[in-house]
C-alpha cells in the first residue's frame, strides 16, 4: 500500500501556519471546557477543539481566530480588575465568544468594503 503523492504548493506556508494556529485556540478552547468535566470529555474535547481549528485554518480563519485570542485576553483581564482573579475563566470564556462573534462580522465588513471599492474605481484611463 503506497500514500497518495501530495505536491508541496498544494499547502502554503501561511495555510499550514493558520491550521497550527487554529488547532491551538481552538484546541486550547476545548481542553478548558474538558477541564470542567472528567477526563474522559477532556480528550473529546480537546480532540474536537483540534480538528475545528484545522478546519478553520485550512478554510483561511486567521482574522477569526486572532479575534477569539483578543477577545479571551481582554475579556479575561476585565473580568479579573472587575471581579477577582476567582471570575478570569468565566470573562476570558465571554470574552473568547464575544470576540468570535465580533470577528466574523468585521471580517464580512471588511470584505463588503473592499468589494465596494473594487467596483468603485475607475476604468483605467490610458484606455
Amino acid at each position: 500500500m503506497t500514500l497518495p503523492t501530495v505536491q508541496t504548493s498544494q499547502y502554503s506556508v501561511r495555510k499550514i501556519f493558520d491550521m497550527a494556529l487554529g488547532a491551538v485556540v481552538m484546541g486550547t478552547v476545548g481542553t478548558m471546557i474538558g477541564l470542567l468535566t472528567t477526563l474522559g470529555t477532556l480528550l473529546v474535547a480537546a480532540s474536537i477543539g483540534i480538528v475545528l481549528g484545522v478546519v478553520v485554518g485550512i478554510f483561511g480563519g486567521r482574522r477569526f481566530l486572532t479575534s477569539i485570542v483578543v477577545g479571551t485576553l481582554l475579556g479575561g483581564a476585565l473580568a479579573w480588575a472587575l471581579a477577582g482573579p476567582e471570575r478570569i475563566s468565566f470573562g476570558a470564556g465571554a470574552g473568547a465568544a464575544m470576540g468570535g462573534f465580533l470577528g466574523v462580522q468585521l471580517s464580512m465588513l471588511l470584505d463588503m468594503w473592499a468589494e465596494r471599492k473594487g467596483q468603485a474605481s475607475p476604468e483605467d484611463p490610458q484606455r
